[in-house]
């Protein structure tokens, strides 16, 4: 992005460590107002590491995390979510023994109840119908792929402007893949802005308008996601199709 005040959120020339494990390597973001924007990466290649960051869970050795224009690296989670970011855990992480409609409470627990947390229910129950049917189940019982329209749901429940989904594909059958990247793109078409790390770059690629590639801590290629598509390298490493020479 050009220019700054178009920026939502930026790495700048961040270093994190696991002890004497050097992860993240002077690595550059930039996530712009409105975009949506996914970071692909092999196992161990720091794109988690990259999320607990962002919601500081693992603080930066150097370097600075800036969301909406303000340093937000020595900020508790509670407060960066007040400010504005809201997760979506791999894996999901629901509260398996709380009930659909409570684990969606969860996810404004940083607000006060009112008329507005009414409004965010009924966004969430247009958004996923199959979740309004379920709402007094218990979340454990739910299939991965409604566990996951769950953990979606909880994260907007935040009213955030910027979501930060880990792995949302990971272990879904593939017409659940197909609807949570459609509402992937549902979401942003309403104005959030998203920050994905996700195994399945062909999918990524077609929702996101721009990636990162990260490679053992380091950024190693970036760019609009339809030039990634096309080019060789990404094509053969992660979607799967050999380049032959002749």
């Amino acid at each position: 992005m050009s220019e700054a005040a178009d920026l939502l959120l930026e790495f700048k020339d961040v270093d994190t460590y696991y002890g004497d494990l050097h992860v993240l390597k002077q690595v550059n973001y930039t996530i712009g107002r409105g975009e949506i924007v996914s970071l692909l990466g092999g196992n161990a290649s720091g794109k988690s590491t990259t999320m607990k960051t962002i919601m500081g869970v693992v603080r930066p050795a150097r370097g600075s995390v800036v969301f909406d224009g303000k340093p937000i690296e020595r900020l508790a989670t509670a407060e960066r979510v007040r400010r504005g970011i809201a997760p979506v855990l791999e894996a999901r992480r629901l509260f398996p023994r709380m009930t659909v409609f409570e684990n969606l409470e969860m996810g404004a627990y940083t607000r006060k109840r009112g008329p507005e947390f009414e409004q965010d229910i009924e966004r969430v129950y247009a958004l996923f119908p199959r979740v309004k049917e379920r709402h007094a189940q218990i979340a454990g019982t739910l299939s991965g792929g409604e566990q996951q329209m769950v953990a979606i749901g909880r994260a907007l429940m935040a009213r955030p402007r910027l979501i930060c989904m880990d792995e949302p594909s990971m272990g879904l059958a593939p017409n659940f893949v197909e609807q949570v990247f459609a509402t992937i793109q549902e979401i942003n078409r309403q104005g959030t802005t998203i920050f994905m790390v996700e195994q399945n770059a062909n999918m990524a690629l077609t929702v996101a308008h721009r990636a990162y590639v990260l490679q053992t801590g380091q950024v190693v290629l970036s760019g609009t996601a339809e030039a990634l598509r096309k080019n060789p390298s990404i094509r053969e490493a992660y979607l799967g199709e050999m380049q032959v020479t002749v």
